[in-house]
């Protein structure tokens, strides 16, 4: 993987071959345009902000077009769950429902931030802004801008990384750098050789087909790693013991 300075918005590294050839294409092209905010993802991949509404894929419904609440806090949420008892999540995505176990044992703080969250509304009407489908495959969410620069206002610690690594159906979190943990997270649709760097607190115990699915429609305009050509939008996501 590669060993370049990480960029400050929440990710998941690439090869270095593919972050100097994009960065070359970048120069060509140049980083400003007017009136345009623009974001450098992980990959150095160029997105403006926010997404456009585009026609829903192959198996999913046009989005709720309701936007997200925007919550801010200024600090990381106090433990409110039991690392003792078994937790669950549903994501309700406009192209179907996918199911979590979460990891609150090895993974405490994580899934009590997820869970806060997720009990706030923070994720409910937000685009899932990134697919990967060369080297790693992942789908990444939890961004209310849509952007992959989005936050909840704070950050924490990485945990569970000794010996991690990403099968299919991992949930993990991306971040800009070591304990840069925030809101945005990633499902992994097929076994992804990430370092272990990226704290995993869940599985995936039904959708997979769900998010096989929104995978087969690959990145927009065919690019490895970009906005999913199929707009992907969590309507609401819960979580809670059991």
């Amino acid at each position: 993987m590669n060993s370049v300075a990480q960029p400050q918005q929440p990710g998941i590294d690439r090869p270095e071959r593919r972050i100097r050839k994009q960065r070359k294409t970048l120069r060509r092209i140049g980083l400003v345009a007017a009136g345009v905010a623009i974001a450098i993802v992980v990959t150095g991949r160029a997105f403006a902000a926010p997404l456009p509404a585009h026609t829903a894929g192959p198996g999913c419904m046009t989005d709720s077009g309701a936007q997200p609440n925007g919550k801010q806090w200024p600090a990381e949420p106090a433990m409110a769950i039991d690392q003792g008892f078994p937790y669950s999540a549903t994501l309700q995505t406009n192209c179907g429902a996918i199911t979590l176990s979460l990891d609150a044992a090895r993974a405490p703080r994580t899934v009590n931030s997820f869970a806060f969250l997720a009990g706030e509304q923070y994720f409910d009407h937000t685009r899932c802004h990134r697919l990967t489908t060369e080297s790693i495959f992942v789908l990444q969410c939890g961004d209310p801008t849509g952007t992959g620069t989005g936050t909840p206002g704070y950050r924490f610690d990485d945990e569970n990384l000794t010996g991690a690594t990403y099968p299919a159906g991992t949930v993990a979190m991306a971040n800009s750098g070591p304990n840069t943990n925030g809101s945005q997270f990633f499902l992994v649709y097929a076994d992804s050789p990430l370092p272990p760097k990226y704290t995993p607190f869940g599985r995936i115990t039904a959708g997979m087909d769900v998010l096989q699915n929104i995978a087969g429609g690959g990145a927009r305009d065919g690019a490895p790693d970009g906005p999913p050509a199929t707009d992907v939008s969590l309507e609401s996501v819960t979580a809670g013991q059991g």
